[in-house]
């Protein structure tokens, strides 16, 4: 009898090399991470698309070319528009020039009739008719007067200072006090009417019963004509006389306390002789000479000067 063979059951296969490596070998088979996986599946599913920077130059390039597009435009617009803007600033330019000559011509023709008005008012007053005639014509300033007299020379300070609310002019409104106002000349030249003058002018404007001092901004007028200083006063009278009653005035005191506290300048000198211009136009609307009738229906005569001529 045959002896029979022993059954075996059949081993597991030899192991593979490199089983001891399944973590590299993963690695190696799904480098992409699921997460990237998943978000490159979503954008294919949305429909694609650029990556995200290639999209933020594209938006940047985008920008760039719009900021060309503008600026090139405005330019484009500027240089259209220079030479309207050029044309009418010549415009402007030529209707101020032909209204500057309109005006000029117009205030030469107000000095001409100025002129021929006060021409014609002097011949009036000097018309023959004595020495009462004369007077009245020196008194109102209708012709030119000489004698002796006073000068007056005022002038704004060196430097400018703030108002203090105090002195003299009793305001914190200006604040440059150092400059002569209108008012400051008003005084001064009451006070020489009051101290005696018989005549005043400023920077040759002849003062008269009609006259009026006062200001436009910084400038002072006289009879609407604007001076400059300094402001020179001629007075006519006795200069020495005219010279202290002036200072003693309160005026003149005014006057020493605006040079105290404020700088302004001033300077009084008697002189021999003095000349003052006559005024250049004297218009009267409503008063009329009194005639002798007149004068005896109210019972009284003529009025005396107390003054003649010489």
């Amino acid at each position: 009898m045959s002896q029979q063979h022993p059954v075996r059951s059949t081993g597991s296969p030899p192991p593979r090399p490199d089983a001891s490596m399944s973590l590299l070998t993963n690695v190696m088979e799904h480098s992409l991470d699921e997460g990237y996986a998943e978000a490159t599946a979503r954008r294919r599913a949305e429909g694609g698309g650029l990556p995200r920077p290639l999209r933020a130059k594209l938006g940047l390039a985008a920008g760039l070319v719009l900021a060309a597009l503008v600026v090139t435009v405005g330019a484009a617009e500027a240089r259209i528009s220079a030479p309207v803007l050029a044309k009418e600033r010549e415009e402007l330019i030529d209707r101020v020039d032909a209204e500057t000559a309109d005006a000029d011509a117009l205030e030469r023709d107000v000095e001409k009739l100025r002129d021929e008005v006060g021409e014609r008012q002097r011949r009036a007053l000097n018309a023959p008719g004595g020495d009462r005639e004369q007077l009245v014509s020196l008194l109102a300033g209708a012709t030119e007067v000489v004698g002796p007299g006073l000068r007056l020379v005022v002038d704004d300070g060196k430097g400018t200072e703030q108002a203090d609310g105090g002195g003299p002019r009793e305001s914190s409104g200006f604040s440059d006090t150092g400059r002569v106002r209108d008012r400051d000349m008003q005084r001064v030249v009451n006070g020489l009417w009051e101290s005696g003058a018989e005549a005043v002018a400023i920077n040759g404007q002849r003062l008269t019963a009609l006259s009026a001092i006062r200001a436009a901004g910084d400038a002072i007028l006289v009879d609407n004509r604007p001076l400059v200083p300094p402001y020179t006063v001629l007075a006519v009278g006795d200069g020495k006389k005219l010279d202290a009653a002036f200072r003693d005035s309160a005026d003149g005191r005014y006057l020493q306390v605006l040079k105290e506290n404020f700088g302004i300048r001033f300077s009084v000198s008697a002189k021999e002789s003095v000349r003052l211009p006559a005024a250049p136009s004297l218009i009267v609307r409503t008063a009329e000479p009194r005639t002798a009738s007149a004068g005896k229906g109210a019972g009284q005569g003529t009025a005396d000067t107390g003054k003649g001529t010489s």
